[in-house]
């Protein structure tokens, strides 16, 4: 299981899901460009202490982020995107081990092209009249539905 974030725009929503990463024992994918300086010192100090079972991987675009999966030999993996904009619902999918769950900028989601390369466009169900979740909020309820499933 990883969790993927496109270009994300804050750190301590980057640091916040790598905490969630570790906590529910998934792999962490971060896709740039990132809207903001730093790299991977700002990435581990705003982490803190929690490592994810695997190092945080930094990809420099969506397309070297699609082509480690290939040499990863992932692919069976399916993206699943998590977006306002989702074709179904979190609770009505049967996730997989190696599913990698995306999350995209706070500012803007994904372009076209990401939307359209998921195999899954999911949403979590909200309370009426609310837009969306915090990006490593998302996270954590998808990663947490995700391995509820697989009993982990």
């Amino acid at each position: 299981m990883r969790l993927a974030l496109f270009q994300p725009d804050i750190p301590q929503n980057v640091g916040a899901a790598i905490r969630v990463a570790a906590c529910f024992g998934a792999s962490i994918d971060i896709i740039g460009p990132c809207g903001f300086a730093g790299g991977e010192r700002e990435m581990r100090r705003v982490a803190m202490d929690y490592a994810p079972a695997d190092p945080v991987v930094l990809h420099a675009s969506w397309s070297a982020f699609l082509n480690s999966l290939l040499s990863d030999g992932a692919r069976s993996a399916r993206l699943v995107l998590m977006t306002t904009r989702g074709d179904g619902d979190l609770w009505s999918v049967a996730f997989a081990p190696d599913d990698v769950i995306i999350l995209g900028r706070e500012s803007a989601g994904v372009p076209d092209d990401v939307r359209a390369a998921a195999n899954l466009r999911l949403r979590i169900p909200l309370a009426k009249g609310a837009r969306s979740l915090n990006v490593a909020t998302a996270g954590a309820v998808a990663l947490a539905e995700a391995r509820r499933q697989l009993g982990y």
